[in-house]
């Protein structure tokens, strides 16, 4: 059926975003360590007097001037990327509302061609949000058009919470990502006036200062490096899950209408509601 979810399926995302992420950072360390200045000329620099400065070209380097807290921010962009591919492959539209499905479903809802639980079977072989809302729907078969939206919206919520699954990883890497940095930052400050306070020609070596303090600075930068993209997919997602969620609302409304008692009582016609209330039908 078009629409139903594979268990192999779901470790795609995570398997691309691991693939993706390895050649992303192997690719990276490769040109920019081939554009990393030579150690003489470093040195050739210190000997000439010339104040040192922080390698922005090498990611090696740039970790290993941070501390160790870059890690976990390194830690935090895996898990961005990851979490990104994986909400990007599971809230495609033809994922959560496949085409096809619905509007076969709901023709032949209107037709007349399936029972309750020939339609609770298509739904339940579907397997996608749209048709467990439409499920629950179904599970009312008959009843009062009211016990049906009622069940609609249980069942809405909880393929909403579905859809906002993960989420909340997003919103979690752009708070902790600062936070983190800003760690890293103050840590290294603290030991870089710990070794000038230690030297004795502390008040002559500013520059050593300034690199110390660069240093820490490289922290707050990786941070806010993760945080920034992590806001904005954040925003995104949480903006698509809300149109897919008013789309099947309004899908399932079609089906609220069609599996209603009220519907199915003026499809039978009069005779069939007499029949109902057991009362004989009054012919004027």
């Amino acid at each position: 059926m078009i629409g139903t979810k594979s268990p192999a399926g779901r470790w795609v995302p995570w398997l691309l975003a691991v693939a993706l992420w390895t050649v992303a950072y192997s690719s990276a360390c490769t040109a920019w360590a081939e554009a990393e200045p030579t150690e003489s000329k470093t040195a050739d620099s210190d000997e000439q007097g010339e104040k040192p400065t922080i390698s922005l070209s090498n990611p090696v380097q740039i970790v290993r001037d941070a501390g160790f807290l870059m890690y976990a921010i390194i830690l935090c962009s895996f898990l961005l990327v990851a979490f990104t591919l994986e909400r990007a492959v599971s809230l495609r539209r033809d994922r959560v509302i496949p085409g096809p499905f619905v509007s076969r479903f709901l023709n032949q809802l209107r037709n007349g061609d399936l029972d309750r639980e020939q339609a609770l079977e298509l739904c339940e072989a579907n397997g996608s949000p749209v048709a467990q809302v439409f499920a629950g729907a179904i599970r009312k078969w008959g009843r009062p058009g009211v016990e049906v939206e009622q069940s609609v919206i249980d069942a809405g919520e909880r393929a909403t919470n579905s859809l906002r699954r993960y989420l909340r990883v997003f919103y979690g890497v752009a708070t902790v990502g600062p936070l983190l940095g800003l760690m890293g930052t103050v840590l290294g400050m603290i030991e870089t006036f710990n070794v000038i306070a230690a030297a004795a020609d502390a008040l002559g070596r500013s520059q050593q200062l300034a690199g110390g303090i660069a240093k820490a600075l490289l922290n707050t930068a990786g941070g806010l490096a993760v945080a920034i993209p992590a806001s904005i997919l954040y925003v995104f997602f949480v903006s698509r899950v809300d149109r897919l969620v008013i789309e099947i609302d309004a899908q399932a409304q079609q089906v609220v209408n069609c599996v209603s008692a009220e519907e199915l009582q003026d499809k039978k016609g009069p005779g069939a509601k007499a029949r109902r209330t057991g009362r004989p039908e009054t012919v004027s």
